[in-house]
């Protein structure tokens, strides 16, 4: 049984592993797009708007799809709907079509997210480091595809570095196939000795899961951290290499930043898993989010290139750990059975807002400047902060 435990966990290591991937690609092609295409600050931010289509589509049928046909298979449909959009991306179409290409993969990699993050959620042992690790390894596939996309973006074919999606991606599906044969959820998790969650008393008068995890106010709260939290991280991510380039007359290497801030995102969620033990998960984040701030606060008013990148990795890696401690919070807050479908939308829902703000910024920074993405990071991290004082703290809470 421990053999298989540390399949399925493996497997879904890699699962978002290519989530992170994916988020990762985009911040250094963002030039070479707008040079190829002939498009303005606004008119690229679409890629993300219409990337946060396919997410809210897979943000809303998350916990029906799972429910109705299982966990194991939706994943790895889910694994070949991406590829269609990669498949898209790949092509260098016109650019209508390749932005549609995103609603696709957007849809593909909502369902890798939010399904990793349910299944090792509801896990009995060691949840909190599961979690930790997991999202590590997203950090270490979004550190590692700027590296790959900073090459491409400079080659004529450069709409080829989609490719090496299709093929992460494949193995992906290959993997969870082997690691779940299809199963849902509840029988993934019999296999590796774990018992289903008792039922909560709504379950057994007949209410469905999709009322009894709406009427949770800490599902929302948690939503909505999230939906912003993941706004700031691709904000980050996809926008500081333009803002390096046009603000502090960064170079072609200047992709090189976004490796940098999504390798601190990497090395925070496992360095820092003694200081939330230490602090506690719910109080550690209020320091997190005000470290974060002073840092962008320094990339904003010293015009220093060097010091600059060195504070984006360090925003990374004290940024990194909020995901996870926020997955693991919702599953010490919610009730065991309403855990999965809770987890799904949190992380489904708040993943569409890392298409949502990286648009906003693009749009602002057409009416003024990309000199405007300090500023708005500042009040998108202020509002983590007050967000957070109002997440319960215990299940006992939600009563």
């Amino acid at each position: 049984m421990r053999r298989k435990a540390l399949i399925q966990f493996s497997t879904l290591c890699w699962s978002i592993a290519v989530a992170g991937w994916n988020d990762g690609t985009l911040g250094p092609l963002l030039p070479r797009l707008q040079s190829v295409y002939h498009v303005g600050y606004a008119i690229v931010s679409l890629i993300f708007i219409v990337n946060s289509l396919g997410y809210l589509l897979g943000a809303t049928s998350y916990l029906y799809l799972t429910d109705r046909f299982g966990f194991g298979k939706m994943v790895v449909i889910a694994s070949f709907i991406g590829m269609v959009g990669f498949a898209l991306e790949a092509s260098g179409a016109p650019f209508p079509v390749f932005v549609i290409g995103y609603v696709f993969s957007g849809f593909g990699m909502s369902f890798l997210d939010a399904g990793s993050n349910a299944f090792v959620a509801s896990l009995d042992e060691n949840t909190s480091t599961k979690m930790g690790i997991m999202h590590a390894v997203y950090g270490a596939g979004a550190m590692c595809s700027p590296l790959v996309s900073t090459q491409f973006a400079r080659l004529p074919r450069w709409s080829f570095v989609y490719l090496v999606h299709i093929g992460i991606t494949l193995v992906n599906a290959m993997l969870e196939m082997l690691a779940f044969r299809f199963g849902n959820q509840e029988q993934c998790l019999r296999e590796i000795g774990q018992s289903p969650p008792e039922k909560t008393k709504d379950s057994e008068a007949g209410v469905n899961k999709y009322k009894q995890v709406f009427r949770l106010r800490a599902v929302h709260l948690m939503g909505l951290f999230i939906f912003v939290y993941t706004g700031v991280e691709i904000t980050i991510g996809g926008w500081i290499v333009t803002y390096v380039i046009n603000e502090r007359h960064g170079g072609p290497n200047a992709g090189y930043i976004s490796s940098g801030f999504f390798g601190g995102l990497t090395v925070g969620r496992v360095a820092l898993l003694w200081l939330n033990k230490k602090i506690g998960e719910w109080r550690v984040i209020f320091l997190y989010i005000a470290i974060c701030l002073g840092l962008e606060l320094v990339v904003w008013l010293v015009p220093s290139l060097i010091s600059g990148a060195v504070c984006v990795s360090f925003v990374g890696f004290f940024l990194g750990p909020l995901f996870p401690i926020v997955m693991s919070h919702a599953g010490v807050v919610l009730p065991p059975e309403l855990i999965s479908g809770g987890i799904g939308w949190i992380a489904s829902f708040g993943s569409v807002g890392g298409a949502v703000f990286p648009f906003i910024t693009g749009a602002i920074a057409s009416r003024t400047s990309i000199a405007s993405l300090q500023p708005l990071l500042i009040v998108m991290m202020g509002v983590l902060l007050v967000i957070w004082a109002f997440v319960p703290r215990t299940r006992e809470a939600l009563k």
